[in-house]
């Protein structure tokens, strides 16, 4: 269950980094994410999909 909360951790990180590169405000603007609306979509996605897998192993835990 650890491994599934540290995996859901960096799929979070990761997603926020993608929504906020997708709204112009983190990372290199040669990027092809950068300014991209796509990526603000996509970016929410994948962090809501991590937070799902937190969600998931703090559930495994506690049973």
């Amino acid at each position: 269950m650890r491994a599934l909360f540290i995996a859901g951790s960096a799929v979070v990180a990761l997603g926020a980094v993608f929504h906020l590169q997708g709204r112009s405000l983190v990372g290199p603007e040669s990027s092809f994410m950068y300014s991209n609306p796509d990526w603000v979509i996509h970016g929410a996605l994948i962090a809501l999909a991590g937070a799902a897998m937190i969600v998931g192993a703090l559930a495994r835990a506690r049973s």
